[in-house]
């Protein structure tokens, strides 16, 4: 009877553990997607919160006031920082697909004179290997023509059909700087709302949750986008003292990659390199090194300060939920993987998993012990 009571016990526990991935996984995101607004509204009220402390302390500004100057004051820096980002992208990336036909025939010359200088060396490489070289540049032909394929019935503004519902985005607007205003002006009567209307189990598990999102967002995606925005910044300037065409559509590009870790800067620039030092074009490829080196140093300066022991998990574990989140999310879940995966290593630490895992033990002590002959 006593080993019945603890196997229901273990039983309901992996079930409450399953239904829990289960709700995260399927149920939480349809709830943030329906409740975007409000989603937005926390966040840009957890940005100006700061701000509003600032004018209650120093300036004696009561706080429903001051919530509605700093709401207005932080959404339009907001709103016209990523209008102005965006139109630069969008610039870019529209000039990038009509040049891109001249930016492939470039390609092809630059490649044919990098062809022409590796001749002797390709004359003397053996049979299967050139056969394998003359397949993997056929390969990169047909992979370049159908993307020009593509690119020339692209067209930029179909983007805008996404934008024809006017009413649904004042009414997105206006929820969402209303839900902003009162999570500011109302933030300790919901806080002591939640409080009291959540059981203390629950809100100790809550705590938990919170207080390693925390660590995972602030600590590791606040630190890894300021290094991105520096790194975008030399990047930028550099690209443009070599008069490289789209240089912040590049600079942002290669920023990202350099945000991903295992990558970084070098993934883009000595590959530009050796083609360049191949093409002749020494003045350029010693900028790129130089570009590199700054970029290197800087970051290296940078982020013991910003990032510390956020990560907090090994090299290999940062690996293994790269890739798990990768397979599952593609790109974005190559970004959220490992937040996500500190999260779960500071939930073990923290002892969550403790009597899951105890369950295990006992349900594999039983089945040895019942084997046993």
């Amino acid at each position: 009877m006593k080993k019945l009571l603890i196997y229901t016990k273990i039983f309901i526990n992996v079930l409450i553990f399953v239904l829990g991935v289960l709700a995260v996984i399927f149920i939480v995101p349809k709830l943030i997607r329906f409740f975007m607004p409000f989603v937005i509204g926390f966040i840009v009220s957890a940005i100006a919160n700061p701000l509003v402390k600032f004018l209650e302390k120093r300036v004696k500004i009561v706080r429903k006031h001051s919530s509605a100057i700093i709401i207005i004051l932080v959404i339009a820096a907001v709103v016209g920082a990523l209008y102005a980002i965006i139109s630069i992208l969008v610039n870019e990336i529209s000039n990038l697909i009509k040049d891109f036909p001249n930016i492939y025939t470039g390609l092809e010359i630059q490649f044919h004179t990098i062809s022409q200088k590796l001749s002797k060396i390709y004359e003397i490489l053996p049979g299967n290997v050139t056969v394998k070289l003359d397949e993997l540049g056929a390969n990169i032909t047909d992979y370049a023509t159908r993307i020009m394929a593509d690119t020339s019935n692209f067209n930029i503004g179909a983007a805008g059909d996404y934008m024809k519902n006017l009413m649904d985005i004042l009414l997105y607007s206006i929820v969402t700087i209303m839900s902003a205003y009162f999570f500011i002006a109302e933030r300790d009567n919901l806080a002591a709302a939640v409080h009291r209307m959540t059981p203390a189990s629950l809100m100790k598990s809550y705590n938990l949750v919170v207080s390693n999102f925390k660590t995972a967002v602030g600590g590791y995606f606040k630190a890894q986008f300021k290094i991105m925005l520096v790194l975008t910044v030399i990047l930028f300037a550099g690209f443009e003292i070599i008069h490289v065409k789209y240089s912040f559509l590049f600079a942002l590009l290669t920023a990202f990659l350099d945000f991903l870790p295992f990558f970084g800067t070098g993934a883009v620039v000595w590959p530009w390199t050796l083609i360049e030092i191949l093409s002749g074009n020494y003045f350029k490829a010693v900028m790129l090194v130089i570009i590199y080196l700054v970029c290197t140093i800087i970051k290296q300066v940078l982020q013991p300060k910003m990032v510390g022991d956020s990560v907090g998990i090994s090299p290999f574990a940062t690996l293994i939920f790269m890739f798990i989140g990768y397979r599952l999310l593609g790109v974005f879940g190559l970004i959220i993987g490992i937040p996500v995966g500190m999260i779960l290593v500071n939930f073990y630490k923290a002892g969550m998993f403790d009597g899951l895992m105890k369950g295990f033990r006992i349900i594999i002590h039983d089945i040895n012990e019942f084997r046993k002959m």
